[in-house]
């Protein structure tokens, strides 16, 4: 897999894909999340996850006010907006640099989250949900991701299975009706990333399906984000169902979700989000490491620091 170069412009911001992996930290101010819900829903603690999350070196800091797991109602705007807008102001002002996102599916919120300092609207429902969230995203000149969503929480319980063959089609198919919905409204192709959206509406094993076939959406020609961090599908393996004791869901998941992105990364994914900052950023140095091979060019390890006074620097081991 070579992976392909992209450019996401937002506003005043260009970034550049394809040369490592960027890592979008997960940061849910919300007091029902799937894996983490309550534990940053006062604005304190959240503004202080915030940092540390880009301290330990997240690339993008996506921030929610509501909930998109499995059977989750929508929030009203003014809710979601009370949630995340002091957690935004506050971040914008102590991190005047920090990329941040707005994780939202509403047009009042991605309006207001913009205004506040947002670079960037991630949008899990491909800009379909709201039918004004594409003339904000315009006007506001933002970067926009749009993911692939397979109807709205609170009916994924009750969707029939997808066939094998069906799952990819049917991703494609709905990525390029929000690209098509995008550009009619004026948002530069080169503002937007797509995301197919994994559990979202997709069920255990369509997941891995759909992980396998990602290069199949590099027909784009659009940076991919992917969205695998401590999705219940990576609990579903043999090691997962088999175990009769282990640590709570969040932390059961860690290692699946890392193995997950550097699979991701392997199969083409620019961005990866992840609530594990440090461990996926060590991670995907490692899948971007094999993907410079992959482009035949020269590639060396960093040179470990020896911790002796006075020792000069010595490769770093190459195994064990």
């Amino acid at each position: 897999m070579v992976r392909a170069r992209r450019v996401w412009r937002m506003r005043e911001r260009v970034l550049e894909l394809g040369e490592r992996t960027l890592v979008m930290g997960v940061l849910n101010v919300t007091p029902d999340s799937f894996s983490d819900g309550g534990l940053y829903a006062s604005t304190n603690t959240a503004i202080d996850h915030g940092l540390r999350l880009l301290d330990e070196g997240a690339d993008i800091l996506d921030i929610g006010g509501e909930s998109t797991r499995p059977g989750a109602t929508f929030v009203a705007p003014a809710e979601e907006l009370e949630r995340v807008l002091p957690v935004l102001q506050a971040l914008r002002s102590r991190r005047p640099d920090a990329v941040l996102s707005i994780d939202t599916s509403k047009a009042q919120v991605a309006r207001a989250a913009v205004e506040a300092g947002a670079d960037i609207v991630n949008d899990v429902s491909g800009l379909m949900w709201d039918s004004a969230m594409a003339a904000v995203c315009a006007t506001a000149r933002c970067g926009v991701v749009a993911s692939h969503s397979r109807g709205t929480p609170d009916a994924w319980a009750q969707l029939q299975p997808l066939a094998r063959d069906a799952v990819v089609p049917l991703v494609r198919g709905d990525l390029r009706d929000s690209l098509d919905r995008a550009s009619r409204a004026g948002i530069a192709r080169e503002a937007m990333v797509i995301d197919p959206g994994f559990g979202f509406g997709k069920r255990g094993e369509e997941n891995f399906w759909l992980l396998a076939q990602l290069p199949e959406l590099a027909c784009f020609a659009r940076p991919i984000m992917v969205g695998l961090s401590r999705k219940s599908f990576l609990a579903q393996t043999p090691v997962k169902a088999g175990a009769a004791h282990g640590p709570p869901m969040a932390q059961a998941r860690a290692a699946a979700s890392v193995a997950a992105a550097v699979a991701a990364v392997l199969r083409g994914a620019h961005i990866v989000r992840a609530h594990d900052v440090q461990a996926t950023l060590e991670a995907v140095a490692v899948a971007d490491a094999l993907l410079r091979t992959d482009r035949r060019e020269n590639f060396r390890w960093p040179r470990a620091k020896v911790a002796s006074p006075g020792a000069a620097d010595v490769p770093a081991p190459s195994a064990g």
